[in-house]
């Protein structure tokens, strides 16, 4: 099945469909991670983007039920150099070209991706279109200039859950009998389009986790009298959500709060500052991280397109505590007098290395 994935700047690519047909449209990314792809299509940050992989072989151990990081794949689409025809792996169920024709998700290959990946690098992330259906060059790039894009774009209404819920699964290793945690913390999530990893790694460390939509007001969480609040990751432009940023600067001072990835810039709008749109974003399990106030480097995983601007932030009490050692962008952030900090990667890793595990630990000792 012939496909073509075609730029808003007029590059177009040709390759063939590996699993459902039709057309996509989303902002069109790449992810350097050698491994993880069932974790990153099931990652609510990517709704709104088609993922291209560096890594010229995907698919090659299958999918399995348990690698899930939310309720579905969010991803609009899905680009690869060649995807595996055969999976081995004793955890696997199943192949990834089935995996994206049972949940409508288009998939190419047989493109040049470090090509891809350098037009990227070189011009930004641009809008951009697959599909199996219409196959004229010139009409697929209109397409892809007349796509919605990210900024402004309110995307968390379309990955937050519904209603409130308890989340009670903890990490691999305490189910298999490592012991079990004693519950002494109740904290409220604000699910921005969260991560379940997140949430294991929460109970893992004895916490009781109450998940609510992104829509839940101040009012209402403090009601629910946690010990305190994690904002999560998510998707998009995090201008796009003024309601979710007004309801958090009513719970600043207030409780504990932890935020990450979108939830990280979420926090810097609502100490007033800015955010901007980084060229082409940090998205890969291998970003370099100094912290700071240790001076240790850590290697993160990361998945976004937005960043937060410290000096636009005027309460001289946020400090900055993280930087990204490849572009020098802000990757945290506290407030020296009230209990609150985040980072924009993911401490939760799935996939990616665990050096950013010890803030869930940071976390749990606010609470104490």
């Amino acid at each position: 099945m012939e496909a073509i994935l075609a730029l808003e700047d007029g590059r177009t690519f040709k390759g063939n469909g590996f699993s459902a047909g039709g057309e996509a449209y989303g902002e069109v990314v790449f992810n350097t991670s050698m491994m993880g792809y069932q974790e990153i299509l099931t990652d609510p940050s990517y709704k709104g983007q088609i993922v291209t992989m560096t890594y010229p072989l995907i698919g090659n151990y299958g999918v399995n039920e348990k690698d899930f990081e939310s309720r579905r794949p969010y991803a609009e689409g899905f680009v690869v150099k060649e995807s595996s025809t055969l999976h081995n792996n004793w955890r696997a169920q199943g192949g990834l070209g089935e995996f994206l024709k049972k949940y409508n998700i288009i998939g190419i290959e047989g493109i040049d991706t470090r090509a891809l990946t350098k037009h990227l690098r070189t011009y930004g992330a641009k809008k951009g279109v697959i599909s199996t259906v219409d196959l004229d060059e010139k009409r697929l790039v209109e397409k892809a200039k007349a796509s919605p894009g990210l900024v402004g774009r309110d995307l968390i209404k379309e990955v937050t859950c519904p209603e409130p819920y308890d989340w009670n699964e903890g990490e691999f290793t305490f189910a298999q009998g490592q012991g079990e945690v004693k519950q002494n913390y109740k904290v409220v999530v604000l699910d921005c389009g969260v991560k379940h990893n997140i949430l294991r790694k929460l109970v893992s460390r004895g916490c009781q986790v109450k998940v609510v939509p992104a829509t839940t007001s101040a009012k209402d969480m403090l009601a629910m009298e946690p010990d305190g609040i994690v904002l999560s990751n998510g998707p998009g432009d995090p201008e796009g959500i003024p309601y979710v940023i007004e309801n958090v600067r009513g719970l600043l001072g207030k409780v504990p709060v932890f935020g990450i990835c979108l939830g990280h810039q979420v926090l810097g709008l609502a100490f007033h500052g800015k955010t901007y749109k980084l060229k082409f974003g940090h998205r890969g399990g291998n970003q370099p991280v100094l912290n700071l106030e240790n001076k240790k480097v850590e290697i993160t995983a990361q998945n976004h397109g937005f960043a937060v601007d410290m000096n636009s932030i005027p309460d001289k009490d946020v400090i900055l505590t993280h930087i990204n050692l490849n572009d020098k962008t802000a990757e945290g952030l506290r407030h020296r007098k009230l209990p609150v900090f985040s980072i924009q990667y993911h401490p939760e890793a799935s996939p990616g290395p665990h050096d950013a595990g010890y803030l869930f630990d940071r976390f749990i000792d606010m609470l104490g």
